[in-house]
């Protein structure tokens, strides 16, 4: 990472912390976007060279999740079985998630109680599952477009990942992540597996 990079780095860090401990206070509809580079101790010049939105700001911490899932499915073994390559992968995202801990928490509660955050997270979601069921495509040999399972077993993946959303930020991140990860797999493992073997014994 260049100077400059760590520079940018910091400043959006920066920005992105004073933004939630004022939020985390206050509740998103009352928090202003002046309010936030008064804390950061920024212009707000600055704080629109970063961010588009004072929603912006919460959901860029969760930005890259889909990124890093459809790289890390790239990566798994050819020969392991479908549940278990899409469950390390969906484990990357929630694994940051549990590194980063009360600051994850705070983010991933604001965005699952705010309307407005929400709307904006699940339209990044609806990307992901475009981006993972290629990916899955691709690992299979299988056609996105043509086949159901792709798509279907990219979407049981994310509704598996948002659930464990939903009972980290309920049960107050008490919950181990990869324990409450492993359940939800635990349910959609039998249909993601059957569905390539069946299709491995058609004639």
């Amino acid at each position: 990472m260049t100077m400059a990079q760590r520079k940018r780095r910091l400043v959006s860090d920066e920005l992105t912390e004073a933004a939630l401990q004022l939020l985390a206070r206050k509740g998103f509809d009352a928090v202003t976007v002046d309010e936030i580079v008064v804390a950061a101790g920024v212009s707000k010049r600055t704080f629109f060279r970063y961010f588009a939105s004072k929603e912006d700001v919460v959901v860029q911490f969760l930005a890259d999740m889909g990124t890093g899932i459809r790289a890390e499915l790239a990566t798994r073994p050819a020969a392991e079985p479908p549940s278990v390559a899409l469950l390390r992968a969906v484990w990357v995202p929630l694994g940051e998630c549990a590194d980063h801990g009360d600051r994850a928490l705070r983010v991933v509660r604001l965005i699952l109680r705010t309307p407005a955050l929400l709307a904006r997270f699940l339209e990044r979601q609806a990307q992901w599952r475009d981006d993972l069921a290629q990916e899955v495509a691709q690992r299979l040999g299988l056609d996105a477009g043509a086949d159901f399972y792709p798509r279907m077993a990219a979407g049981m993946a994310l509704n598996a990942f948002d659930a464990v959303l939903h009972r980290w930020s309920t049960g107050d991140g008490a919950e181990s992540p990869a324990a409450l990860l492993d359940q939800a797999f635990e349910v959609i493992a039998p249909a993601l597996d059957a569905g390539t073997t069946a299709r491995s014994e058609q004639p």
